[in-house]
């Protein structure tokens, strides 16, 4: 009697065990949980912290933010990637309908595309078609890394080592004596230029040179009673802004780069006490000067070289409401 008990006591057992498995069996799985964006459960049930890139960084980005409606799921830039969700195979997966790496095989319209859906309308980027980036197949992923939290391009001083990947001659500029403080964090290349496009030359950030200049340089503006016209024209007709060897970013120093335009035979600028027919009274080609000045008053004009150069009496090169014969230097030597 007492084995008949045990063994009904042990398949009583038996059988609470096995509708309990049973039951777990049936119970429907707990689906699972978004971590980061809306939707992404189906991509992070495989990527992870671990993951490298950290595809998970895009959590401390403006893309991550779940709180904004106009925040984009993984679907929205990568594509709803069927074959890569559902492979069940042992070997990698196929990759997602569109990436954004280096070795991608996506076509760059095609990714940019994706970015364009959002930022399109954006009024700092509104006019990327047709833009110098875009006609060269520059892909945005080329210069925004978008799972980044310290994205460098959207950093001023990370930002020109983005630029200058392609662009090697203005790194050469840069790091020349006469500079912008881009080397030194201070400005960016998009504090000048809008990579995304613009209705200016150069994807200048206003509609000309002079007009980008003046929103630091506003005391060159003007309006002056005598302005000098190359300034009017084009700042860079004297200026390289990336930096030069000169000073201010000069293209040369003065008189040299004055002399391009102004013909130095016939300058009035003297000093005084030298006679017109020494060796001194000589330009730095070696024409010899003889100027009404210097036949009137035993001067000649070696000044125009020393120090400052041209310089010396016309300080305000941008433009002046004094006439250019009127400098306190020349009425003194009189």
């Amino acid at each position: 009697m007492k084995k008949m008990r045990s063994v009904l006591a042990a398949l009583a057992v038996i059988g609470s065990v096995c509708s309990g498995a049973v039951f777990a069996a049936d119970a429907p799985k707990e689906a699972p949980k978004d971590i980061v964006l809306k939707g992404d459960a189906k991509c992070t049930s495989c990527h992870d912290e671990a993951d490298a890139p950290g595809v998970l960084h895009i959590g401390k980005t403006k893309h991550g933010t779940r709180a904004d409606d106009r925040t984009p799921t993984c679907s929205d830039c990568h594509g709803e990637s069927e074959k890569h969700v559902n492979y069940k195979g042992s070997d990698k997966p196929p990759k997602p309908d569109r990436t954004f790496d280096k070795t991608s095989a996506t076509p760059v319209a095609e990714r940019n595309a994706a970015c364009l859906s959002c930022h399109q309308t954006d009024p700092k980027r509104h006019l990327w078609t047709g833009s110098t980036h875009e006609r060269r197949d520059v892909a945005c992923s080329s210069c925004h890394d978008t799972h980044a939290a310290d994205d460098k391009v959207r950093d001023k001083r990370t930002q020109a080592d983005v630029c200058f990947a392609c662009h090697k001659e203005q790194r050469a500029q840069v790091n020349r004596p006469s500079h912008h403080p881009i080397p030194e964090g201070k400005m960016s290349c998009s504090d000048c230029h809008n990579p995304h496009g613009t209705t200016g030359p150069k994807l200048l950030v206003k509609d000309s040179t002079n007009a980008t200049c003046y929103t630091c340089h506003a005391e060159k503006r003007g309006p002056f009673v005598h302005n000098h016209a190359p300034v009017t024209e084009d700042c860079a007709n004297c200026h390289n802004p990336h930096g030069t060897v000169a000073d201010a970013m000069l293209k040369t120093r003065p008189p040299f780069l004055c002399q391009q335009c102004h013909d130095p035979a016939n300058h009035l600028g003297t000093i005084p006490g030298v006679a017109a027919n020494t060796d001194l009274s000589r330009n730095v080609n070696g024409t010899a000067i003889v100027s009404p000045a210097s036949q009137n008053n035993g001067l000649n004009s070696v000044g125009v070289t020393q120090g400052r150069a041209c310089l010396n009496c016309h300080t305000e090169i941008h433009g002046s409401n004094s006439p250019s014969a009127s400098s306190k230097a020349a009425r003194f030597w009189r």
